[in-house]
């Protein structure tokens, strides 16, 4: 039976997977962008970005300020930007990308894709786990143990597996009202926190070099828009196509600003008097010790909430990714096993890993570089006006026209994999100082100390792609065409 628009509703099991939504299918706003945006990033992680800043950067409060809104503002411009390919072409961004990189060339940046969202959301459920914790302390005095640990993980993952399993209209309807109601539950939690803001050592605190500055915005970049810049299509391709882009853009880049600039900012600002926070193995804890104890019942609940709204995100495309790879499975049997991974990753983190702050940093700028390349390419094939061909991106054998050479588009893939090399030169992962992951041969040039490894791969990929890929399949198909029940089947 042919999928029906009716299954992308509040309440009902989406059964639509990676295959391209139909024109007839299309509906919503380029508001819901907004609050997509705005709830993927109301999560308290944006206050030890912000204390970095500070205490890693040395930067003071005005130029933290001036990063933050660059960094955010700009890097979910960018987003909103690579999202117009799922309006136009009906599907998740790396189902869109076989189109580019071939159907084989594409399972690189794919996996890519996948464990970054692994990555955060591994993130994500540990924080959550920790704010569970705290509040059952604080509301029934019980003490903290492995058996509970493991208890609100699962309590955060059921819960995210709820949301993410019933798909797309139920994603959009939470993220509208559960802004308001977290939203507005931050607000308060961050009016008290600035009360406890030591403004005398904010104030005295030197301007930081320029170079720190640059840094600090890659950094954030890197931290919040880079790492979904991959996922923006997936939350769009629903979008009627005579939606102006420009509106898709600036929904993008307000919904997340806004939250990122003041919780990063209010980072910043607590850092100025004390850096643990930057440090902390336990970041809820140690934001929770900076309030009143009746507000620590409120913050923790607002904590919780709004590292759900990221996660239910993040886990959502994680299942389309897991099904653009070649996972046979119905998309809600995709998020449950990827929550699994989640659950794994978590019980590292609680209960074996040492460090909390450091591994989530290494973790970001490594990914950063290899996300940053496929951006580059895909912007440049952007820009060539392609659209797409349902039935050739859900065609994985030799008779896709967007097979090429071997199932490989060679001027992409050799792009992507040449800017991967030249952002790993200039890349330092690290810890510590002792503690270096990764250090690439030109990481102490001035490139590698201000953290654009990044950028510089963006930017070669983008340049090899413009140099050596032609207009081949670029206007392949009108992406009108109906898709076919056997191609609906296969995108489940």
């Amino acid at each position: 039976m042919a999928v029906s628009k009716t299954n992308d509703r509040v309440g009902a099991m989406e059964t639509r997977g990676i295959e391209p939504v139909p024109d007839n299918e299309r509906h919503g706003q380029a508001g819901q962008m907004f609050w997509t945006w705005f709830a993927a990033n109301i999560s308290i992680l944006g206050l030890p970005l912000g204390a970095t800043l500070v205490a890693f950067r040395g930067l003071n409060i005005w130029q933290a300020v001036l990063v933050a809104v660059v960094g955010s503002f700009g890097s979910f411009a960018l987003v909103g930007a690579l999202s117009l390919a799922g309006k136009k072409g009906g599907a998740p961004a790396l189902t869109l990308s076989r189109a580019v990189f071939g159907q084989r060339g594409n399972a690189g940046p794919t996996l890519i894709t996948w464990l970054s969202r692994v990555g955060w959301e591994t993130i994500t459920t540990t924080t959550a786990a920790y704010a569970l914790l705290a509040l059952l302390g604080i509301a029934f005095g019980v003490g903290r143990n492995t058996v509970l640990t493991l208890v609100c993980l699962l309590v955060f993952i059921s819960c995210t597996l709820l949301i993410s399993g019933l798909g797309h209209a139920t994603i959009m309807w939470i993220n509208k009202w559960a802004t308001v109601v977290f939203g507005v539950l931050n607000l308060i939690v961050m009016g008290f926190l600035v009360a406890t803001v030591d403004w005398t050592e904010v104030l005295d605190t030197p301007t930081g070099p320029t170079s720190g500055v640059i840094a600090g915005i890659g950094f954030i970049a890197a931290g919040t828009g880079i790492g979904w810049a991959n996922a923006g299509a997936d939350y769009a391709r629903y979008l009627p196509r005579e939606i102006p882009g420009r509106r898709l853009i600036v929904a993008s880049a307000f919904g997340a600003g806004i939250p990122l600039v003041l919780l990063i900012s209010l980072g910043s600002l607590l850092s100025a008097g004390d850096p643990t926070l930057a440090t902390a193995s336990d970041p809820v804890a140690a934001i929770n010790a900076m309030l009143p104890s009746w507000m620590a019942i409120p913050y923790l609940i607002a904590a919780f909430g709004g590292l759900l709204m990221s996660n239910h995100l993040s886990t959502y495309s994680a299942g389309l990714t897991m099904i653009t790879l070649g996972l046979r499975v119905p998309r809600p049997v995709a998020v449950a096993l990827d929550v699994v991974l989640m659950f794994a990753g978590g019980v590292y983190f609680m209960l074996i890993a040492d460090d909390f702050y450091g591994p989530f940093s290494t973790f970001l700028t490594l990914l950063a570089v290899p996300i940053s390349a496929w951006i580059g390419v895909i912007a440049v094939d952007s820009l060539r006006g392609r659209t797409h061909d349902p039935a050739a991106l859900m065609d994985t054998t030799r008779t896709s026209r967007y097979w090429y050479a071997g199932g490989f588009h060679l001027p992409a893939v050799l792009g992507w994999a040449v800017a991967i090399v030249a952002g790993l030169l200039f890349t330092k992962a690290s810890t510590s100082e002792t503690d270096v992951w990764f250090a690439g041969p030109l990481a102490d040039t001035w490139f590698g100390v201000n953290g654009l490894g990044w950028a510089i791969s963006m930017a070669v990929g983008a340049a090899v792609y413009a140099l050596f890929g032609r207009r081949t399949g670029a206007t392949a198909g009108t992406g009108n065409e109906p898709v076919s029940p056997a191609l609906q089947e296969a995108g489940r």
